[in-house]
């Protein structure tokens, strides 16, 4: 087994997770495959997953609704929860986290625990877990609203730099703040001033941090992926025009002037007009000089792929380490050439992808480059391949 830094589940444990009453997954460094039924549990295993890191998991649920509620033997109270041993490149970690038992069935609270120790919010599972993942729902990204194709480039930049997360959630929250303060009105000058202060200084800094992010990624994916076509990628919105070759300094003086200039516009709209909340991730299919809102359902999904591995090469490039990789039917979809390619890009970078399909014979090729589980009603069992 590689001895490169590498970032790895080695233990599963869900409690009272989705359809799990209880269940228990030992795995090492190599992509997982889960195969199975549709219904019979592949996706709530990679949801699990995805709530060792921050957020709100890849299906954005509220944490009410993953509570398994079985009724009988398998209903124990409220509080879900999902441990797991953690390889990282700084050593092993025990991670826990899940919905605070103690706050009522209807509690939105999730509590964190590092290495036994309670954590002071989510934020601190990014100094230990990057997780990028894909989705069926995540087919029409280029076609639904810009907070989506957000979302999924702050995730990327999640990776790279933590404190964005706590940026971007700082300035929402400065941002709410001053709607508040406009919708009730007459408002406090002198305290409009102090909150635009903070959202100009927070908003370049999250405008600037994905502007780098889509630059970085566009020369990683043109190196090449395989058949995966080389997206194009750029920030469009009225702040990121303002932090385009400027100075930060300049940048957040020309935004703080324009919130203030925008004042009586957003008391009357209900929330700011400018500003990295109102940013859009526009991807073009290079090759064809084509926004990809444009191309194929299939041309659709291959930019977003490569996308997906370019930013995992991109990572073992700069930090040495790529991200876990959560692909839900994915593979399925790709002609036998991409497939091979989607493969060969995910040993090549050491990710430890999970990916979930109803037929096993489609990872065949992996061998055993990979853990292969049938999941069936939720219970797991090893796959010969």
């Amino acid at each position: 087994m590689s001895c490169l830094p590498v970032l790895a589940v080695t233990r599963l444990t869900l409690s009272r997770f989705r359809s799990y009453a209880a269940a228990r997954l030992e795995c090492d460094r190599r992509p997982v495959v889960l195969t199975g039924e549709n219904g019979a549990g592949k996706t709530n295993l990679l949801e699990a997953v995805s709530f060792l890191a921050p957020g709100r998991g890849m299906r954005r649920a509220r944490l009410s609704e993953i509570e398994r509620r079985g009724g009988g033997a398998d209903w124990t109270g409220p509080g879900w929860a999902v441990a797991a041993s953690v390889e990282t490149p700084a050593g092993p970690v025990e991670i826990g986290t899940g919905r605070d038992p103690g706050a009522g069935p209807d509690s939105e609270r999730r509590l964190v625990h590092i290495d036994g120790r309670p954590a002071k919010g989510q934020i601190a599972l990014a100094r230990h877990v990057s997780v990028v993942w894909l989705t069926p729902q995540m087919d029409r990204l280029f076609l639904e609203a810009a907070s989506g194709r957000r979302r999924f480039l702050d995730r990327l930049v999640f990776g790279f730099d933590p404190a964005h997360a706590g940026r971007l959630s700082q300035y929402e929250n400065a941002l709410r703040e001053r709607a508040r303060l406009l919708r009730e009105g007459p408002a406090d000058p002198a305290w409009l001033s102090v909150l635009e202060d903070r959202m100009a200084t927070l908003g370049v800094a999250v405008a600037v941090a994905r502007s780098d992010m889509a630059a970085r990624l566009e020369a990683a994916a043109a190196q090449g992926v395989g058949p995966f076509p080389a997206p194009g990628l750029a920030l469009e919105g009225g702040v990121d025009d303002l932090v385009a070759g400027r100075p930060a300094l300049e940048a957040e003086e020309a935004l703080r002037q324009a919130l203030r200039d925008n004042r009586r516009l957003d008391a009357d709209m209900g929330g700011a007009a400018i500003g990295p909340h109102r940013s859009d991730l526009a991807v073009t299919y290079r090759a064809k000089a084509m926004p990809a809102a444009l191309g194929s359902t299939g041309e659709q999904k291959a930019l977003l792929i490569a996308i997906v591995l370019a930013n995992a090469r991109l990572m073992k490039a700069e930090t040495g380490t790529a991200p876990l990789l959560l692909l839900d039917e994915v593979a399925a979809h790709l002609d036998a050439g991409r497939r091979s390619a989607l493969f060969a890009e995910i040993l090549a970078a050491g990710s430890q992808a999970w990916l979930t399909g109803t037929d096993a014979e489609v990872f065949a090729e992996l061998g055993e480059a990979a853990t292969h589980l049938r999941v069936e009603d939720s219970r797991l069992s090893p796959v010969k391949i």
